[in-house]
């Protein structure tokens, strides 16, 4: 059995599986958009309304299904965890609720709060409508609301560390300094450093700096500590949840590690491109108890 098999078995159990100190995924929902999201009495606003989600490949000549009907709300300011092994469609999702990929059918509607809405916008959209969206209003929707965090850097190999930022908050409408957002990373003492004088832990926090610092509404992490080890991974998933707490930014966060989802709000499992158990953290740890 594969590890990211046994990861995916041990959330099915209800076994946190870290040997944390706070308690693990906890209080499971009905799949799909019935589940409640975080402080359901408050009414949170959503943010994203997914409904029917279907992507379909070709791939020479075959037809392969990366989505099947997927429904699910994600809510204002919680932290949310994809959780999937290789091929359950979190990365296809991810790609559709960022605007770098389109469905097949179904319909992504995404509003922003009404505190992220973006006043110097000229045409500010109240909400779009990402399945039938226009490229240019794609490009709009990725440029103002929403950051991305991969979990390669790319960083630009020439520039500092507070250079690498300063290309991203020169083209935002309501950035922050970006000493601010390296602050809120830890990294003020290498923000005038190269990337290769940095580690990968660091690259991948500056990588997180520079999708804050345009306060971006969504922030939409791929694997973000997949190519670290679980001690930088932990570093680097402070700095996430930093950014979710003081920020107030919608964070999604896909991984195949069991462990990680103990941080989130709320853990979403896909399974062959379907959502097979929604789960609500009672108790969200903090990286700082996680072990894998």
């Amino acid at each position: 059995m594969t590890q990211q098999a046994t990861d995916i078995n041990s959330l099915n159990k209800g076994v946190a599986g870290s040997g944390a100190a706070c308690s693990g995924v906890a209080g499971s929902g009905a799949a799909g958009s019935g589940a409640a999201g975080p402080g359901a009495a408050d009414k949170p606003r959503v943010v994203f309304d997914v409904q029917g989600l279907t992507r379909v490949y070709q791939t020479g000549g075959v037809a392969v299904h990366a989505l099947r009907g997927v429904d699910l709300k994600l809510y204002d300011g919680e932290f949310v965890v994809l959780l999937g092994a290789s091929g359950s469609g979190k990365s296809t999702l991810l790609n559709i609720l960022g605007g770098l990929d389109t469905a097949t059918a179904g319909q992504v509607l995404y509003t922003p709060a009404a505190s992220r809405k973006l006043q110097q916008a000229p045409q500010a959209e109240s909400s779009y409508d990402l399945t039938h969206a226009t490229e240019k209003q794609l490009t709009d929707y990725r440029r103002h609301h929403v950051g991305f965090v991969f979990q390669f850097y790319n960083l630009i190999p020439s520039l500092t560390a507070r250079e690498n930022i300063t290309v991203v908050t020169e083209i935002a409408l309501q950035p922050m300094q970006p000493e601010e957002a390296l602050a809120l990373v830890n990294l003020t003492e290498r923000q005038d450093h190269f990337p290769a004088q940095l580690s990968g832990g660091e690259q991948q926090r500056v990588a997180i700096a520079r999708a804050v610092a345009k306060n971006p509404a969504v922030l939409l992490c791929d694997e973000p500590t997949g190519a670290l080890d679980s001690k930088t991974g932990i570093v680097v998933l402070e700095a996430l949840q930093r950014a979710n707490n003081t920020l107030g930014t919608t964070t999604v966060v896909i991984t195949h590690n069991v462990t990680i989802a103990q941080i989130a709000d709320r853990v979403i499992q896909l399974v062959d491109g379907k959502i097979s158990r929604v789960s609500v953290n009672e108790t969200r740890c903090s990286p700082s108890d996680l072990h894998w």
